[in-house]
């Protein structure tokens, strides 16, 4: 439990605690962390290449997304739906002409692709001398210090956090109502709670719950923690246009911890300018809090 937290934590921390001044270095930042995503990805392709009767798992990988994507897709929606009548109609300003749905899809669609190119040179590598499971730990190390440092170079401060109100209630109903989808989850199909949990604190971060996940609970369900993220991203895409107007929480808090970067310029379009200040502290608040609350339900589980 304790080395796991602290693979994921340490370099976290390390890369936080980097001031970066530099807007060539922070691109190159940024670049690599997308890189970095893609090799990950890669190297849980083969992940699952190594898995015995694959074949036989296909099924459970994607039941396991399927009843997960499901069951914190309403929750989320009927709790960030509460907040919105709760706070009264807000009306934002008209956004810019909407993004390419299809550009966007694309992208996700590339993620596939590279986990199936993974797949499909694993079916090439021996798994006696191929130690996939150490290369991906390194890799998450290395991305996770690169994030550290985006973090801090977001321009996010404690008091711009603190100070959006919006912003801090959007993440608090994200996670608790997420938590609540991921138990249905888990009792639906007879796993422990603690797997539910954790499942339901990916909040749309799929290279990070994916490996995580995979780390602990082998690839098979890592594979499925991947795909429920990568899928409440594209949900998120297809469906932020329709409820910025009436419900701009639903919108801005279904997207989860990609509220920060990968869904927010749709949210920008829809929303206008003032949706990003909200949506940014929110997609921090879930972005720090993803690896904790993964890493510490799926430590429930290990018994310590």
């Amino acid at each position: 439990m304790y080395s796991g937290m602290l693979i994921v934590l340490l370099p976290l921390a390390l890369g936080y605690c980097i001031p970066c001044r530099s807007q060539s270095i922070v691109h190159f930042i940024n670049v690599a962390v997308a890189r970095m995503v893609y090799l990950i990805l890669f190297l849980m392709g083969i992940s699952l290449a190594f898995v015995d009767n694959l074949s036989t798992h296909l099924g459970t990988i994607f039941t396991v997304c399927l009843v997960f994507l499901g069951c914190i897709t309403l929750c989320n929606l009927a709790g960030l739906w509460l907040l919105d009548v709760r706070r009264g109609r807000v009306e934002g300003e008209r956004g810019a002409p909407a993004l390419s749905k299809w550009s966007l899809l694309l992208d996700s669609a590339r993620l596939c692709l590279v986990i199936i190119g993974g797949l499909l040179v694993g079916q090439w590598l021996d798994p006696q001398w191929f130690a996939v499971d150490t290369l991906s730990e390194w890799a998450l190390m290395l991305l996770l210090l690169l994030i550290g440092i985006q973090l801090r170079n977001s321009g996010m401060r404690l008091r711009q956090i603190l100070l959006n109100r919006w912003g801090l209630a959007i993440a608090l109903v994200v996670m608790v109502s997420s938590w609540v989808g991921g138990l249905a989850g888990a009792w639906l199909l007879d796993m422990p709670a603690s797997h539910g949990l954790a499942f339901a604190s990916g909040n749309g971060w799929y290279s990070l719950s994916g490996i995580l996940i995979g780390d602990q609970l082998g690839p098979v369900l890592g594979s499925a923690a991947f795909l429920n993220d990568l899928a409440r991203e594209l949900v998120a895409i297809l469906i932020i246009p329709a409820l910025m107007r009436r419900h701009p929480s639903c919108a801005i808090g279904y997207g989860g911890a990609t509220a920060m970067d990968f869904t927010l310029p749709v949210l920008q379009r829809s929303g206008g300018v003032t949706i990003v200040p909200v949506a940014i502290v929110s997609g921090f608040v879930l972005s720090l809090a993803g690896p904790v609350l993964i890493l510490g339900f799926l430590s429930l589980s290990s018994g310590g």
